[in-house]
This record gives structure tokens, C-alpha cells and sequence, in this order.
């Protein structure tokens, strides 16, 4: 199911594969996620076939610092992202929506994954790199479902 909605910049799609990354705050798991799925889009040469949109239920303030050193540690930049709410519409209008072991949602004809990761917000950044490597590795696998194994690997 496709249909417009927001992305993170704003912009509309109409027609792209739309994946949701969520979590309640929206400052920590859920900003690696569409960090890491960018960038996936980008290598990929996907940016008009899939729209990444991220949000929270309660968003904070801002990401979490420690979130923001690990994915600088990678080479990507989320200095000043701001959490922001995800609308129900915007999920229902997914077609994939993962979720930070936070979640038991449901929705009808959108495919749903809780991913059962620790929060990073508190931890020291030893175990973020683990959380963080492991979203990598859940968002490349989204990837090489969806749309096949990226060429060269």
C-alpha cells in the first residue's frame, strides 16, 4: 500500500515504497534506522523509489547525544535532527514499518517488525556501537528483501 506521505525533508511521494522507522521517543533507535536507510537508498540509487519516513508517539526533545557520536563514528550526520510525531495516517499509508521493541502494532495491509532493541539514550557508547551496528544490519536486510541484494556484495 502506497500513497503520499511526508518524508523527512518535507517532500511528497506518490508512487515510492514508503518505510517507517519508529520508536516513542524518537531520539534514539528509530534516527539510526532512517540514518542507515538513507544512505542504503542512496547506494542503492533508489531515492525516487523509496520514501523513509521516521517519527515517535512522544518525541523528545532532541537525539540523543551518544546516538548522534555513534553515527558520526560511521559517517552520518543526524546533528540536528529533531524527533518529530508520527502520525496514525502516516502508518497506515507505509508499506513497512519497524518498530524498537516498543510497539505491538498492528496494521491493517502494512507489513510490521518489532525490532527488540535496547534504548541507547543511557548507555555508554560502547554499547550504543553494538545497538547501532545491529540496526545497520537490520536495515540492510529490509533492503535486500524489498529491492534484492545490492550489487558488489
Amino acid at each position: 500500500m502506497t500513497g503520499p506521505t511526508d518524508t523527512t525533508d518535507g517532500e511528497q511521494a506518490d508512487s515510492a515504497t514508503v518505510l517507517t522507522f519508529m520508536c516513542v521517543r524518537n531520539a534514539g533507535r528509530s534516527q539510526m534506522a532512517t540514518a542507515f536507510a538513507e544512505r542504503e537508498r542512496d547506494r542503492r540509487g533508489l531515492d525516487d523509489a523509496v520514501e523513509v519516513v521516521t517519527g515517535g508517539t512522544a518525541p523528545a526533545d532532541s537525539v540523543h547525544d551518544v546516538v548522534v557520536e555513534a553515527l558520526a563514528e560511521v559517517d552520518l550526520d543526524v546533528n540536528g535532527r529533531t524527533p518529530r510525531h508520527v502520525s496514525d495516517e502516516t502508518l497506515a499509508a507505509s508499506d513497512f514499518v519497524a518498530t524498537m521493541g516498543c510497539s505491538t502494532l498492528e496494521l491493517d495491509g502494512v507489513d510490521t517488525d518489532d525490532w527488540d532493541l535496547d534504548d541507547p539514550g543511557e548507555r555508554p557508547i560502547e554499547e550504543v556501537r553494538e545497538i547501532r551496528d545491529e540496526v545497520e544490519r537490520r536495515v540492510v536486510a529490509v533492503f535486500d528483501e524489498r529491492f534484492g541484494e545490492r550489487d558488489g556484495e
